[in-house]
């Protein structure tokens, strides 16, 4: 596949870890997750003091080496067992409209980490955040065999909302993007060929009227191709 990136303007740096957790606790996230806000800043402290840490390898996860020190390339992330995307979703904003799951993902939870190893941890960090740009115009079939040669890994559908609620401009019309480490796994062991996305609604069909340009969680086919979806990804999760 050729490289379809455009000249986008480059996304300005992640806000520090701890900021990052004093965000999530405005938003009520901690609540949903059952842990104590004094937890969630203890973590964000340690992980912006963890220079010494592993990273990501505490995961089994690849990583470049990316440090987990709140310059811009950390995202802070709530394990999806703690919260899932169906709860996250609608904390996404933009335009003062909230995000939505589409009608016909009702089973949005049941995407799953796939290949994809976790921190045993119910917050983790995650390095080296990519939108996947010069993916556009690619299948997911296509993208995953690229990441992996590249050493990178998919993002899960909840880092990708976390993404977004950290870093609102992560998400532009024209400029979305994918996050297929997650996918369902049906009972007889197949996958199903749906994949989650993260788009902007243009408020038609079944979304609505009222939620046009609302963050919008929604799919798309294993092996179609869409120019407006990169493939966000990461280079490492790790623990403080």
């Amino acid at each position: 596949m050729s490289d379809t990136s455009s000249n986008a303007a480059p996304l300005p740096p992640l806000p520090p870890l701890t900021a990052q957790a004093e965000h999530l606790i405005s938003l009520g996230v901690h609540e949903l997750a059952g842990i104590p806000a004094d937890e969630l800043r203890a973590f964000a402290q340690g992980a912006e003091g963890g220079a010494g840490g592993s990273g990501a390898g505490e995961s089994g996860d690849r990583s470049s080496g990316d440090r987990a020190s709140g310059h811009g390339n950390a995202l802070l992330a709530v394990h999806p067992d703690r919260v899932p995307a169906s709860a996250l979703a609608p904390l996404l904003r933009r335009d003062d409209k909230p995000g939505f799951v589409v009608v016909d993902m009702p089973d949005v939870d049941d995407f799953t980490p796939d290949a994809v190893p976790l921190p045993d941890a119910p917050l983790y960090v995650v390095t080296g955040v990519d939108r996947g740009d010069h993916m556009a115009n690619w299948s997911p079939e296509e993208a995953l065999p690229a990441l992996t040669k590249e050493d990178r890994t998919p993002l899960l559908l909840t880092e990708g909302i976390h993404w977004v609620l950290q870093q609102p401009a992560a998400l532009e019309r024209n400029r979305c993007f994918m996050t297929i480490g997650s996918r369902l796994r049906k009972a007889n062991g197949t996958l199903d060929a749906r994949t989650p996305a993260i788009w902007i609604s243009n408020g038609t069909g079944r979304d609505g009227r009222e939620r046009r340009n609302a963050p919008k969680v929604g799919w798309c086919w294993w092996g179609n191709r869409h120019t407006w979806l990169g493939f966000a990804s990461a280079t490492g999760r790790g623990r403080a």
